[in-house]
């Protein structure tokens, strides 16, 4: 990973877990309060989304495609998200009893909800281990990510376990592995996007940054990512996407995060640069099994609180960042250090 802030690594602990790992989904819109789909409203904790949609259609006796959910939370942390069955189900999902799971709110809806059906995620974080200097270096990093944003790196739970799912997903992508478990497979594929996407950014970010040095830009080198003739951009933080023909013209539009410079996840269908930003893009554009689309490469933090707690050795962090995107990367750009060594305790050299 590409650590784009100027400052040295800080050192501190953090453990992935419910009590200091606490996420809170963003519905994109208003429940109508009316229809035939009811939304839960439903805390889990130490829970994947997979198993929880797992034991509520075993619960319900129906098929977990049944469920509608706009996003996947993560399974080492305390969330919060929303997802809808059918209003004939409710009498029966009052008497629901699950450990760790907690049904907050519900509401009705004309509508199923959808994967990718909200703005995005609140985020609490718990750092443990910070004294004075670390807190303030961390403060001054926060200002810093709030004013220009950072990478949107797919984080490693993106990845598996051993942070190579993506192998398997090259290997089925290229015909030298099968999958029989269409989820599974999806899974596989999917790492493997995220990795080529995941490359794609730290090879880009490299390459403006030497063009910046060596003041040979072949576009606009003044922001981390540039902004070349040929890049696919994003409407932020949602609309259409289009290609970039005037650099200097868009650079503006950049700028003021009106439009953002997006990243491809390789597949079918997706629309590709072309001229000058192809250049990196080429290099990792493989052929996959799924869909291609366009994913932002730059992400903005709002909402940004944090507190420094000197006796118990904290700093509790509170942010929002848009679906789609990893609060775990943000607390790597912060350290500066991979978040498995966060994890472990184990202190920069």
């Amino acid at each position: 990973m590409y650590y784009h802030l100027t400052h040295a690594p800080i050192d501190f602990y953090f453990k992935h877990a419910p009590r200091d790992f606490v996420v809170e989904e963003l519905p994109l819109y208003e429940f109508t309060g009316e229809g035939e789909h009811l939304i839960l409203k439903i805390r889990k904790k130490s829970l994947s989304t997979w198993e929880l949609l797992s034991k509520i259609a075993n619960f319900l006796g129906i098929n977990a495609r049944e469920i509608g959910y706009a996003g996947l939370k993560d399974k080492h942390a305390m969330t919060t998200q929303y997802i809808s069955v059918h209003k004939k189900h409710e009498a029966k999902l009052s008497t629901m009893n699950f450990e760790g799971v907690k049904i907050l709110e519900t509401f009705y809806h004309n509508n199923k909800i959808k994967l990718g059906h909200h703005k995005g995620n609140h985020f609490f974080i718990r750092l443990k281990k910070v004294n004075s200097v670390g807190a303030t270096k961390i403060e001054q990093a926060l200002k810093h990510l709030s004013n220009v944003g950072m990478p949107n790196y797919f984080g490693f739970q993106r990845f598996g376990t051993d942070g190579e799912n993506y192998k398997m997903g090259e290997a089925i992508c290229q015909g030298l592995k099968k999958e029989k478990n269409v989820k599974l497979q999806r899974l596989y594929i999917n790492a493997y996007q995220s990795y080529l996407f995941n490359s794609w950014l730290d090879k880009r970010l490299m390459w403006v940054e030497t063009q910046r040095q060596e003041g040979a830009c072949l576009g606009v080198c003044d922001t981390p990512l540039g902004v070349f003739q040929g890049d696919v951009a994003l409407h932020y933080p949602y609309g259409r996407a289009f290609v970039i023909e005037d650099a200097t013209r868009e650079a503006a539009r950049v700028a003021s995060r009106d439009i953002v410079i997006s990243g491809l996840l390789a597949g079918k269908r997706a629309l590709r640069a072309n001229g000058v930003a192809q250049t990196i893009e080429s290099m990792f554009d493989q052929p996959t099994l799924a869909d291609g689309e366009r994913r932002f490469a730059w992400v903005y933090p709002t909402h940004i609180e944090s507190a420094f707690k000197p006796q118990e050795g904290w700093m509790e962090l509170h942010f929002t960042l848009p679906k789609g995107s990893y609060a775990t990367v943000l607390i790597e750009q912060i350290a500066k250090q991979n978040i498995e060594l966060l994890s472990q305790g184990v202190l920069h050299e």
